[in-house]
């Protein structure tokens, strides 16, 4: 039920993109398996249309691509150092078509809304949601920054690089003072006897 959700805003934008639906559809009937480790698998069929569609549950799996969680949202924004993440078996040609296109395939929020509410009112939306991102990933660095202030400064949890530097230094010197010192004392002890 879950992976139909899901699906219905996919197909939706592979029905306007006919690019990939095409490429799709030189995969039909083919099934792949997407973990999205460690909550989800799916199993997706191709149709003869290009759409994807719940495989049925006896179905023989063509492909495997498996998603660690946390790289979603960096795919999402198709940071490519998440795609080499991504894990594939299987018939390697096929998987790396879906990931070809989940990559190049781009939603145009704008172009939606605006048959729903209008032109400008959707453009304001969405320009208000990415001014909301900014201000989010703005807010995030200004308290992470403070945090780390506060925790080297105030209630020193963490150590600035530059105390760890001047430390390594000083074990560094207080070894070699004591390798001289120990250098003296065999020298001295072979003296004596």
């Amino acid at each position: 039920m879950l992976a139909s959700v899901a699906l219905r805003p996919f197909n939706h934008i592979l029905l306007h993109e006919s690019w990939a639906s095409k490429r799709l559809q030189l995969h039909a009937r083919k099934t792949v398996r997407f973990s999205i480790s460690p909550f989800l698998d799916i199993n997706l069929t191709v149709q003869d249309n290009g759409e994807l569609l719940s495989a049925i549950s006896d179905v023989t799996i063509d492909t495997n691509i498996t998603i660690i969680f946390d790289l979603l949202p960096r795919m999402l924004v198709h940071d490519e150092e998440a795609y080499s993440k991504i894990k594939i078996s299987g018939d390697k040609a096929f998987a790396e078509e879906l990931l070809f296109i989940s990559k190049n395939l781009h939603w145009d929020v704008e172009e939606e809304l605006s048959r729903i509410i209008g032109d400008i009112f959707a453009h304001r939306v969405v320009q208000a949601s990415k001014d909301i991102k900014q201000w989010h990933n703005k807010a995030i660095l200004n308290l992470s920054e403070a945090l780390a202030e506060y925790w080297t400064e105030e209630k020193p949890l963490l150590t600035k690089s530059t105390h760890i530097h001047e430390f390594i230094s000083e074990v560094n010197k207080l070894r070699e003072d004591v390798e001289q010192l120990e250098k003296r004392v065999e020298k001295i002890s072979r003296l004596e006897s």
